[in-house]
């Protein structure tokens, strides 16, 4: 009797461990079941984002309860326990801070998804249109506040003037795109236009992005606009995007 009595809180113990550890791994899944099923089209992202806030529900319970997990363990000193409870704390609180990362971007970018160097006279879509489907953002480019909210946050995307003749400037410039990973679907030598798609890991997320090449002064100016298909914020990754492609095409990488 006494003997059994010894060994319940062992027995109590164990189970918080082994519950702490599993929904962590649970809220793992989630968040990497949701995101991958929505890249290979099984669900829409929404369904993608409801299994997100799941897992981040199950993390924000394990890290709490994991607290108290590992308070009771070494209270009672029960070794076999304590890496359990702490790796299914840690795995909680690594997740909570990635997705806090997530949503103080959210909070500190501008609420826009339409990212031009050119905000008077945006580079146009013309093959990508067809890709784009119904459901997705319009292309119409909105010079009002969006645009005023790029020049106050994005100062530096602006036209590149380039030395490069128009037509090696846009040879360079599908050569740039490829490097950066993004899919090339459409080159117009006589526009002097470029589209390519970019497609995020997580969540299979496309990005369109156009390249215009005009004649310049001394040899070219070169235009890039970046638009998301879906969401209203896009995190600054469009941004992000054409500065990247600016650097590099400077750089003659």
């Amino acid at each position: 009797m006494t003997e059994s009595h010894q060994q319940d809180p062992a027995v109590r113990a164990s189970w918080w461990s082994q519950a702490i550890l599993i929904g962590a791994i649970i809220a793992v899944a989630l968040l990497a079941v949701g995101a991958l099923g929505s890249r290979f089209g099984l669900w829409p992202f929404t369904t993608g984002f409801t299994l997100l806030a799941a897992g981040t529900v199950l993390a924000a319970i394990g890290f709490v309860t994991g607290i108290a997990g590992i308070i009771a363990a070494h209270r009672r000193d029960l070794p076999q326990d304590k890496q359990a409870v702490w790796l299914g704390t840690v795995v909680c609180l690594l997740i909570l801070a990635l997705l806090g990362m997530q949503f103080y971007t959210v909070a500190t970018v501008p609420a826009i998804h339409d990212i031009s160097t050119d905000v008077v006279d945006p580079p146009r879509f013309d093959r990508i249109r067809a890709l784009r489907g119904p459901d997705a953002n319009p292309l119409e480019y909105d010079s009002g506040e969006p645009a005023e909210l790029q020049r106050r946050d994005y100062p530096w995307v602006r036209t590149l003037e380039s030395e490069l003749p128009p037509a090696q400037a846009l040879d360079r410039a599908v050569a740039v795109l490829e490097g950066m990973g993004l899919e090339v679907v459409n080159v117009d030598p006589a526009a002097g236009r470029v589209e390519a798609v970019d497609t995020t890991f997580w969540f299979g997320f496309k990005d369109d992005l156009v390249v215009r090449v005009r004649p310049g002064a001394t040899g070219s100016t070169v235009d890039v606009r970046s638009v998301s298909r879906v969401g209203q914020s896009d995190l600054g990754v469009n941004a992000r995007r054409i500065g990247k492609f600016l650097e590099r095409f400077a750089a003659g990488d």
